[in-house]
């Protein structure tokens, strides 16, 4: 939503003062497949969500590897590098998954020194539901990786946040395997929820509101200077 929280809530109440609608671009909420990643837990697919994680690792790039200045790895512009970018869509939809995220924490790292922002985070956080969630990102990584995993009490539910990838629910016996790819246009269906939204049809599934939380969530992970919570 902004580089940091205190930008991020003048954003918001900018738009609050005026009545005004103001949509973030977390499409992720919109997506089938994600819904459909909702469904499995509302249903109770997996039984009692007990804790899941986030593994998000990729090699640097042939920019990072040039040194060519770019607004992602500028840490005046993006503090978290890559991670504001990238992490920021996973932990916006973890809280349309489990609730908001009410405590987090983590440690920044800088493995190689490609560039002025981190190139490695990891995190720990707690949700209003008690569920808690951990996540490790690396951008100077050997192989990529995307592979969130959802740990239930009868079950699993594993997928990709960012990567093309099926959805998996293993439960007991059970193993289903979905693949529901993106829209050519994959904000498709978040601009088709905004059309819905100013008709006055439905509520937007990514307002100010919640995108405001997302920038103080990742901001207690980018500041903590570790721990756990």
């Amino acid at each position: 939503m902004a580089s940091n929280y205190r930008d991020a809530l003048a954003i918001y109440t900018a738009f609050a003062r005026r009545d005004l609608p103001l949509f973030v671009a977390y499409y992720r909420r919109s997506l089938p497949r994600f819904q459909k990643v909702g469904a499995w837990l509302d249903a109770g697919s997996i039984g009692e969500v007990q804790h899941y994680s986030w593994v998000k690792h990729r090699p640097a790039s042939t920019l990072d590897l040039s040194g060519t200045p770019q607004w992602r790895t500028d840490i005046h512009v993006a503090p978290g590098g890559y991670f504001d970018d990238l992490a920021s869509h996973g932990l916006d939809l973890f809280a349309q998954l489990f609730g908001e995220i009410q405590a987090a924490r983590g440690s920044v790292h800088h493995l190689r020194g490609l560039y002025t922002a981190p190139d490695s985070i990891r995190g720990d956080w707690v949700h209003t539901s008690g569920v808690r969630g951990k996540g490790s990102w690396n951008f100077v990584a050997q192989e990529r990786q995307d592979r969130v995993h959802i740990q239930g009490s009868r079950g699993s539910l594993s997928f990709a946040v960012l990567d093309e990838a099926p959805l998996i629910l293993e439960s007991g016996a059970l193993r289903e395997q979905l693949v529901l790819p993106h829209p050519p246009q994959v904000q498709l269906f978040h601009v088709g929820n905004i059309k819905s939204h100013l008709l006055g049809q439905s509520v937007h599934p990514s307002l100010g509101g919640s995108a405001l939380r997302t920038q103080w969530a990742m901001e207690q992970i980018l500041s903590s200077g570790g721990g756990s919570v």
